[in-house]
């Protein structure tokens, strides 16, 4: 099998989170362990394998654009879809001309076994199981940037969100030993990574399989030699208890910054949402952030426009976010999504007003994010370079997630050096100091 492969040129290309990417560089190994060459999405390829997001209307868009962007850059490449977006709509991807080969979540990750020879196919393949028989973990990581890889540490999710389709797509909340994360993370280390990004559907849900807990996983992370930082990618207001809190605040490793998902400030649409607290909740977990770690950086996911949202309870969510002591948000505009209760709901809300309510949340966003870099000013801080220059500068992110630059110098990649934060750039970074 292996020889019939070699020189092989494959492609890939990843739409949505930090998890899908972890997979999509996962399964990338996959096929150069059987001889493929990998090749920049774009290029002339023999097989383009495209890993697909479906959380909102404009992803699936983006991944009816790639898909067709595969086909025009290489017409004789076997084209196979795979991911969330064929989960949920494999019919719809088949009836795309050029498309080979359609794999569900259950099959992505055995997708050698499913290409054959690499022959076009008439009429593509389709191989996607209900998702109730999605029940293995299979474990990810990725190492295609040197200095941070995302580990993917759970899957799925158990919560019953009235606008999401992601327990349709990924299945139940499940994970894999500790032990087999910590073995990933020694991967990841021995080939020189700095940082590893903790992701998952629902990171806080560690455990559900295991018996055991998030901030045990965290814990056992925090020993592994050769990381030099965590964090992590995304955790419920609900899961993100102050014992874990105080841990981050104490451990030199996991960075101070949070992504913390709100969705809405009014409990009326919360309880709506079928989300698992109140803002007083959400509220508590982020004063206490900021009363351990007065410099923590937090970010907040908030969707407007949701079925029921009034004008009112609308200002009641920009009021509660204004008045919190956040860095920077995620606007998102509600997008219905086929086989959710939110889809039959009553009170829809205009497209005009979805756009009018996520600009005024995007220039708080920028407004909260300015603020945040400007109080941080004149400090000192750890910075973590990465491998990319933007007009000559070099970027690069200090422990609580300020996006900074500097000269370039090859030297600096991939290296952690202290710098003192001088002020704000015109490309809105913060410009430094070295020392």
């Amino acid at each position: 099998m292996l020889t019939d492969f070699i020189e092989k040129r494959v492609a890939l290309t990843t739409l949505g989170c930090k998890l899908n990417y972890a997979e999509t560089s996962t399964i990338a190994r996959k096929f150069q362990d059987q001889g493929f060459k990998k090749v920049r999405f774009g290029e002339e390829a023999d097989i383009v394998v495209i890993n697909t997001c479906s959380v909102t209307q404009q992803a699936d868009r983006k991944c009816k654009l790639a898909i067709k962007k595969a086909i025009k850059s290489s017409p004789s490449a076997f084209v196979a879809v795979i991911g969330c977006y064929s989960q949920l709509k494999s019919e719809e991807i088949s009836s795309i001309k050029g498309v080979d080969l359609v794999l569900g979540t259950k099959e992505k990750f055995r997708i050698l076994e499913y290409i054959g020879k690499l022959d076009k196919h008439e009429y593509p393949e389709i191989y996607s199981c209900g998702i109730d028989a999605v029940s293995g973990f299979e474990s990810s990581y990725s190492m295609s940037d040197r200095t941070r890889a995302f580990l993917k540490v759970q899957d799925g999710c158990d919560y019953q969100c009235t606008y999401c389709t992601i327990p349709l797509a990924r299945g139940k909340s499940r994970n894999p030993e500790i032990s087999e994360i910590l073995k990933n993370a020694k991967k990841i280390a021995s080939k020189g990574t700095k940082e590893i990004v903790l992701t998952g559907v629902n990171v806080g849900d560690f455990g559900r399989s295991t018996a055991n807990s998030f901030l045990d996983l965290l814990h056992e992370l925090d020993l592994v030699e050769g990381i030099s930082r965590y964090r992590i990618s995304s955790i419920e207001p609900n899961l993100l208890t102050p014992e874990i809190i105080r841990f981050v605040s104490t451990s030199k490793k996991f960075m101070p910054h949070f992504h913390i998902p709100l969705q809405s400030g009014c409990n009326e649409i919360l309880k709506t949402m079928a989300r698992r607290y109140k803002r007083e909740v959400f509220s508590e977990r982020i004063h206490l952030v900021k009363s351990e770690m007065p410099f923590a950086c937090v970010g907040v996911d908030v969707i407007t426009g949701f079925p029921g949202e009034t004008d009112e309870y609308f200002s009641e969510t920009f009021n509660f976010i204004e008045d919190l002591p956040v860095s920077y948000l995620h606007v998102f505009s509600y997008s219905e999504r086929q086989n959710t209760k939110a889809a039959d709901m009553d009170g829809k809300v205009s497209p005009m007003e979805k756009e009018q309510r996520s600009r005024k949340l995007i220039e708080l966003s920028e407004v909260k994010r300015h603020t945040f870099y400007q109080s941080n000013l004149g400090k000192h801080s750890e910075i973590l370079f990465e491998s990319r220059a933007v007009q000559g500068m070099l970027l690069g992110f200090t422990s609580n997630y300020i996006k900074v630059e500097t000269p370039a110098s090859p030297g600096l990649i991939n290296s952690i050096h202290t710098g003192k934060l001088t002020g704000i750039s015109k490309l809105g970074n913060v410009s430094i100091e070295l020392i």
